[in-house]
């Protein structure tokens, strides 16, 4: 009879002690970073459209909490995929933020892209039958806001990307200064040549597309082109100029950035060795964060 108590108070231990061990878990799985991979239907696109979202440590335990988001863009052929996967955002993220040298915050990085090659819509700008800007105004923003925690104002919103997001994040912050309160820019599309007039424009000619909405919409000619109302609105953006000097890129970076010199806007400038490569804009996450970190705090 005693051995029986004593299996049955052993029993009672163990099952304590799991269940104790359990809710340690899920207490310590509640106060780590993570990522999320969302959907919503647009119907300006008429697609659903994909996101990923870096939720920063305690999102899950500290519920009245809100935060800054930065909205971190892919380039050209790329996913929302990119920046988790390529670019390490979680690890990244959350080393800095071990370091000291990040606030909390959320970061969501859309899905504008896929094969072009296989005729997929490329670009964050609104096209014949690719509304892409409109849905990020009118339908995304708005809703990531309102379903994450976030702050939502200007002084909490900032914009990051690389090559054809890095242009979409510039272009984003120029024409919607109200918006963010600074831009990161690495290795960015900033402007294309127009393309010829000969070029096909068929539905499935998703570059020519591409080519004729950056070149519209350069962020070279619209520093060149402002008037003292939008140098002003300039003005109120933190903006931040980072491109390889072996970049293919290299020259409409720094055309971008005579132009703010030209027109009294600051910036902040680095030329690092490297090219358009991942392993570039890997390493340029370790500036990007900090910077857009610092903003926030002001």
């Amino acid at each position: 009879m005693k051995k029986i108590f004593l299996a049955i108070a052993l029993t009672l231990v163990a099952f304590t002690s799991s269940a104790q061990n359990s809710d340690q878990m899920r207490q310590w799985m509640r106060n780590m970073s993570r990522v999320e991979e969302k959907t919503i239907h647009s119907e300006i696109l008429n697609a659903d459209r994909n996101y990923s979202v870096y939720l920063p440590a305690g999102y899950a335990s500290n519920t009245d909490k809100k935060y800054p988001v930065l909205y971190l863009l892919h380039g050209m052929n790329g996913t929302n995929k990119d920046w988790p996967g390529r670019g390490h955002l979680q690890d990244v993220m959350d080393q800095l933020r071990a370091a000291g040298e990040v606030c909390e915050m959320i970061v969501i990085s859309p899905d504008a892209g896929g094969n072009i090659g296989e005729g997929v819509w490329n670009g964050y700008f609104d096209m014949e039958g690719w509304a892409y800007e409109r849905f990020f105004f009118e339908e995304f923003l708005p809703a990531v806001e309102k379903e994450y925690r976030i702050k939502g104002d200007k002084a909490s919103r900032a914009i990051a990307g690389l090559s054809m997001g890095g242009g979409g994040s510039t272009s984003y912050a120029q024409r919607h200064a109200d918006m963010f309160c600074a831009c990161y820019a690495m290795s960015a599309l900033m402007h294309l040549d127009a393309p010829q007039a000969q070029a096909p424009r068929d539905e499935k000619d998703k570059m020519w597309h591409l080519t004729k909405a950056v070149n519209k919409l350069s962020c070279v000619d619209f520093v060149n082109n402002a008037d003292d109302k939008a140098k002003e609105a300039l003005r109120t953006v933190a903006w931040y100029v980072d491109c390889g000097d072996d970049d293919f890129l290299f020259e409409c970076n720094m055309n971008l950035v005579l132009a703010m010199r030209k027109a009294g806007v600051p910036y902040q400038l680095r030329v690092r060795d490297g090219g358009h490569t991942w392993e570039y804009w890997h390493s340029a996450l370790y500036d990007a964060l900090p910077f857009v970190s610092r903003i926030f705090e002001k």
